[in-house]
C-alpha cells in the first residue's frame, strides 16, 4: 500500500515538473559567442517562442561595466505566441565579458540567454595568435624527438643528465594538472572568473595538447633510460632532496584546498608555480654536466632549436593577446606559460653557445655524471699534451 502511494506521488510530482517545463518559453539568444572590434556594433537578434503569459519586461545586463553597451536595456513582452528583438552591442574597450537577461514573468526559461562578448582590438591579430599558439605548439611538442631519435641511434643516454629528466616529467605533469584543471572544471574556472573579472582564461587548447603530450614524450625518454647504456648516470642526491620539497609543499596545498582553507584555484597555482620553479632550474644540471665533460654529446641540439622556437613564439602569443584584448592581467594569470617561455629562451641561449662556441667538436672527457678519477686523469693528461 505504501509503496503504491509512492509511485503514486512520484508520478505526481513528474508530471507537474513535466507540465511546468512545457509551459516555460524559452529565451534564445542568435548567437552565444559574439566578437567584436572596439567601437563596432553588433545586432545581436533576441526572440521568444510560444509564449502566452501576461504583458511584462525582459532586462539585459553585462557582467563588466564599461565594456560592452547595450541599447536598449530592456524590451516589452507584447502579448503575442512569437516575439522577436534586436539589442545593439556596442564594443567600448578591450576585454571579455557576459550578456545575460532576466524576465519579469516566471513562464520565461532565460537559463539559455546569455552570449559571451570578446571584444578586440584586430580580428586579423586574434588570427595571428591563434597560428602562432599552434607554431609554438608544434615546435614545442616536436623538440623532444631529437633526444628521442639520439638515444635510439647511440642506443646510449650517456650525456643526458638524469636530474633534468627527473625535474621536467614532475614539471609537465603538473603543468597538465593546471591546464586540465582551469579549461575543464567549471568550479575553478568560475573561481579565476571572480578573482580576474576582466580577464579571459589564460589556458587555450593548444596548452593542454602540448602539456600532456610534453608528460607522454618525457616518459618515453626515461623509459629509453631503462633499455639503453647509461654508464654510472643517476639522479643526484641534490635532485632527490628538492624533488620531495615539491611534494611536501603540494602534498600541504592539497590538503589545506580539501579542507576548504584555501581555494582549489590556489592549489593549482601552487602546481603551476613548482613547474614554473623546475622550469628555472632543470637546465642546470644539464649545462653543468656539458660544463663538466667540456662537451655536448648526448644532448641533441635539435631538441634546443625547437625549444627556442616554442619559447619565443609562446611569448609572442601572450603579448599579442595582452594587447588585443587589453588584458595583461592573463600574462600575471598564468605566469607559468610566460615564464615556460622566457626562461627556456635563456637557456637555449646558453645551450647554444655551449654547443657552437665553447666545445664545439669537442669529445668529451668522461661519460659520466660527475668528476672522478679517471675524469681527472683524462684532463691531466689533455693538459701535459697541450
Amino acid at each position: 500500500m505504501y509503496t503504491s502511494t509512492f509511485y503514486s506521488l512520484a508520478a505526481c510530482i513528474l508530471v507537474s515538473v513535466l507540465k511546468l517545463a512545457d509551459c516555460q518559453s524559452p529565451l534564445l539568444f542568435a548567437q552565444g559567442d559574439i566578437g567584436i572590434l572596439k567601437g563596432e556594433i553588433f545586432h545581436l537578434d533576441v526572440s521568444v517562442r510560444n509564449y502566452s503569459g501576461p504583458v511584462g519586461e525582459i532586462f539585459f545586463y553585462v557582467n563588466h561595466e564599461g565594456l560592452v553597451e547595450l541599447n536598449p536595456k530592456n524590451v516589452s513582452l507584447a502579448d503575442l505566441p512569437d516575439q522577436s528583438w534586436t539589442i545593439l552591442l556596442s564594443g567600448i574597450s578591450p576585454g571579455h565579458a557576459e550578456v545575460v537577461a532576466n524576465a519579469s514573468s516566471k513562464e520565461i526559461d532565460t537559463s539559455r540567454a546569455f552570449a559571451i562578448v570578446t571584444v578586440e582590438h584586430s580580428f586579423e591579430i586574434g588570427i595571428v595568435s591563434q597560428v602562432v599558439g599552434w607554431i609554438y605548439f608544434a615546435a614545442w611538442s616536436v623538440s623532444f624527438y631529437p633526444q628521442v631519435y639520439i638515444n635510439w641511434k647511440r642506443k646510449s643516454v650517456v650525456g643526458l643528465n638524469f636530474d633534468f629528466l627527473a625535474f621536467n616529467i614532475l614539471g609537465f605533469i603538473l603543468y597538465s594538472v593546471f591546464n586540465c584543471g582551469l579549461y575543464f572544471i567549471p568550479y575553478i574556472e568560475k573561481e579565476y572568473s571572480n578573482r580576474y573579472p576582466k580577464g579571459l582564461n589564460p589556458v587555450l587548447m593548444n596548452d593542454i595538447f602540448f602539456s600532456c603530450h610534453a608528460a607522454f614524450a618525457t616518459a618515453i625518454t626515461i623509459i629509453q633510460c631503462f633499455i639503453y647504456e647509461k654508464g654510472s648516470q643517476t639522479i643526484s642526491l641534490t635532485a632527490r632532496g628538492i624533488l620531495a620539497l615539491f611534494f611536501v609543499v603540494l602534498i600541504i596545498m592539497g590538503s589545506l584546498s580539501g579542507a576548504n582553507v584555501v581555494h582549489w584555484l590556489d592549489f593549482l597555482y601552487a602546481c603551476s608555480y613548482v613547474k614554473l620553479t623546475i622550469t628555472l632550474i632543470k637546465y642546470i644540471p644539464q649545462a653543468y654536466m656539458n660544463y663538466l665533460r667540456k662537451s655536448t654529446e648526448g644532448w641533441s641540439i635539435g631538441n634546443i632549436f625547437c625549444d627556442f622556437t616554442g619559447g619565443a613564439f609562446s611569448m609572442l602569443q601572450m603579448i599579442l593577446n595582452g594587447y588585443n584584448y587589453d588584458d595583461w592581467v592573463s600574462i600575471f594569470g598564468d605566469p607559468t606559460k610566460f615564464g615556460l617561455g622566457l626562461f627556456s629562451v635563456i637557456f637555449d641561449i646558453l645551450f647554444f653557445i655551449q654547443h657552437y662556441v665553447l666545445y664545439r667538436h669537442n669529445e668529451p672527457y668522461e661519460e659520466l655524471n660527475g668528476i672522478n678519477e679517471s675524469t681527472t686523469t683524462s684532463v691531466s693528461s689533455r693538459t701535459s699534451n697541450a
